[in-house]
């Protein structure tokens, strides 16, 4: 029997680096495969002894993790990018059993997520520090850069191999220890990743994995234990504010990946085939059910009805299914709920006046399938605009002038991605500089890459992943007055 295969059956924790059964004496949690609605596999569920015990295993083995060399840090971060990459069909296909993506989609995701291991190894060696004279020259400023300590990470359903590398990667490398939490939708990854790591030679305490049905109660007694001093979480906005208010309670650091309101925006300019062919890499990658989806599509009205009519065929022709038996180019979304939450938003917008232009309905299947959706002429005070719809539906609304489109892409409590598409790159740069983002991919439909930061403003967080400024968010800065 495989271990992705074991894993499915296995209702056991990952602390110290072995697997325990949980101490709350709840049943298992039960997984689901969103393509068939069936019962997929069963996790541990865990207390908050439970909890308590994944932060002593940190906490013990944090002295001995943060003593080891940048060089030997980097070399087991290395060692786990192999093993990523040498598991990678499995990785994918448990992915898309229990988030429901399709296999090219789960395939890309096992590239992404193992090149953190990869980067972070390289950003291990590379920790920089400062020595100085003072002005005054009385005595010299040392500086440095410290591990911050156990490292609490909470971690969404959506990609969940590459958002727990994405907060592993880098600190491990800045020599923290953690307690992953990782959603119990798509928990199963999580805990095959944390066994790779360890076979790959992270010693046990150094990454500790727990599931539970009662995040709140467990997260708050993490929060509240002084030993753990990062918080680093991606969700939704409404959770991390609760999260922010607790941790304000230990002043616990906060790294917050949070939600999205993409907007996509056309110019009159621009290549219009390489637009539709990026605008469908932003909507439709994991079926739309990404923080950096292209949310609200504002086509300049010369080149609006071509851009739709385009569009429409392209979402008309992906197939629907399931793409572990079948040729499907767009899978399920997560949920029953999830489904019927973004169909409201549909029907929403159609009762303000939009026009669903293909789609808009259910697929008659088991599983929780939507047709690739595109609705057009949508009202900016509808909440398909208003919110994240997180599904394969294109809200395309039409604009006429620069400083309108620049005011309603603004118009957003939200600042993580957004996208520009334009024949004329100054023009690009001088919108990109005018959009309230934390990233703008300007004449590309994919923007996240583990060498670069990642990130919000206003409501969409705080601090950044990746590039090398992932690693400082597990460092502490220390000052050292010396004299010699």
């Amino acid at each position: 029997m495989s271990l992705a295969t074991e894993l499915r059956e296995r209702p056991h924790l990952f602390i110290k680096g072995a697997w325990v059964p949980a101490a709350s004496g709840r049943p298992p949690i039960e997984v689901d495969d969103p393509s068939t609605g069936d019962r997929l596999g069963a996790v541990a569920d865990a207390g908050v002894a439970d909890a308590i015990r994944a932060v002593d295993a940190a906490a013990d083995a944090l002295p001995g993790w943060s003593a080891t060399s940048p060089r030997e840090r980097a070399e087991i971060l290395r060692a786990c990018f192999a093993a990523m990459m040498r598991e990678k069909e499995t990785l994918a296909e448990l992915m898309a059993s229990e988030n429901g993506k399709t296999l090219a989609d789960a395939r890309s995701e096992v590239d992404y997520a193992a090149e953190f291991f990869r980067w972070f190894s390289e950003e291990a060696v590379r920790v920089g520090g400062d020595v100085r004279r003072a002005p005054s020259g009385a005595n010299n400023i040392l500086v440095w850069s410290q591990p911050i300590g156990v490292s609490l990470l909470i971690t969404p359903w959506n990609f969940p191999a590459a958002m727990a590398t994405r907060k592993l990667a880098p600190a491990l490398a800045a020599g923290c220890t953690t307690v992953l939490k990782p959603s119990e939708l798509t928990p199963l990854t999580a805990y095959y990743v944390a066994e790779l790591m360890a076979e790959a030679g992270v010693p046990p305490g150094v990454v500790n994995v727990i599931t539970s049905s009662e995040n709140p109660a467990i997260v708050a007694a993490m929060l509240h234990d002084p030993r753990v001093r990062k918080l680093s979480f991606t969700g939704s906005t409404a959770v991390g504010r609760a999260l922010l208010a607790q941790a304000a309670d230990q002043v616990v650091s906060c790294s917050m990946e949070l939600g999205g309101n993409a907007p996509f925006i056309i110019l009159p300019d621009a290549d219009i085939p390489a637009a539709i062919d990026g605008l469908m890499v932003a909507k439709m990658r994991n079926g739309g059910q990404a923080c950096t989806a292209a949310n609200r599509i504002y086509v300049h009205a010369d080149v609006h009805d071509r851009v739709v009519a385009e569009l429409a065929r392209r979402m008309a022709g992906l197939v629907v299914g399931d793409s572990r038996v079948s040729d499907a180019t767009c899978g399920p979304v997560i949920s029953a709920a999830a489904r019927d939450r973004i169909l409201a938003l549909v029907d929403d917008a159609v009762r303000r006046g939009a026009r669903v232009v293909t789609g808009g309905r259910t697929v008659d299947r088991p599983g929780y399938f939507i047709e690739p959706t595109v609705v057009d002429a949508v009202p900016e005070d509808s909440d398909l605009i208003r919110t994240e719809i997180f599904g394969p539906v294109a809200a395309v609304a039409p604009f006429t002038d620069v400083a309108q489109v620049v005011a309603a892409a603004n118009d957003t409590p939200y600042g993580l991605a957004a996208y520009v598409y334009t024949g004329d790159l100054r023009a690009g740069l001088a919108l990109a500089e005018r959009i309230e983002a934390g990233m703008v991919a300007i004449n590309r439909g994919l923007l996240s890459d583990p060498a670069a930061p990642f990130g919000g403003v206003k409501q969409s967080g705080l601090g950044r992943e990746g590039g090398h400024h992932g690693i400082h968010e597990f460092l502490e800065t220390k000052y050292v007055a010396v004299s010699w």
